[in-house]
């Protein structure tokens, strides 16, 4: 967490390191709710914090290969078997969008990415997204942010048992107040 608080650049407002220890935070109560081994959980845990890792690389074309890369360069060192390595790749992979995890630790990181949608946090963290979005391209305006976001909320669904019970609801609330705006 140290290298994200230091190399990730102020623009980024949704992807900084508060994110990454939020999803890791989620992804271990989702595996916990999906009865995930400890094992499983170490694994699920260090996939996210990893997930978002390659925006320390500001020039890549994506984060999440770049997650992948920096993952397979690290973990031999912390002992990590490829094996493990190669379920932790396969997590990060299924955070990009759009998410197609293959299967069970691939579906709670991905829906631990996106776990917020669900939430009261939507908005605020919504608008997190907007700025970091504003930045890249500051013709964007609210109009279009609304519009991209309930084309994403109608098109994303939860993977996990927890999420589709303890999420999905809300998600379509937060859908229905953006469509009244």
């Amino acid at each position: 967490m140290t290298c994200l608080k230091e190399k990730l650049v102020p623009q980024l407002t949704y992807h900084h390191w508060k994110h990454t220890e939020y999803v890791v935070q989620m992804a271990e109560y989702i595996a916990c709710q999906e009865h995930c081994s400890e094992e499983e959980i170490l694994l699920v845990k260090t996939a996210a914090l990893f997930h978002d890792a390659g925006f320390v690389n500001p020039i890549t074309d994506s984060h999440e290969e770049e997650g992948i890369r920096f993952a397979q360069k690290m973990l031999p060192e912390y002992g990590y078997s490829k094996n493990e390595i190669a379920l932790i790749t396969g997590m990060i992979y299924a955070t990009k969008i759009p998410q197609k995890p293959t299967n069970k630790l691939e579906c709670i990181l991905a829906d631990a990415d996106l776990e917020y949608l669900g939430t009261a946090n939507f908005k605020h963290i919504g608008n997190n997204l907007f700025q970091e979005l504003k930045h890249e391209n500051p013709h964007l305006t609210i109009e279009e942010w609304n519009a991209i976001q309930i084309k994403f909320l109608q098109e994303h669904v939860y993977h996990t048992s927890y999420c589709l019970k303890n999420r999905a609801e809300k998600k379509e609330k937060n859908l229905g107040l953006l469509l009244q705006s």
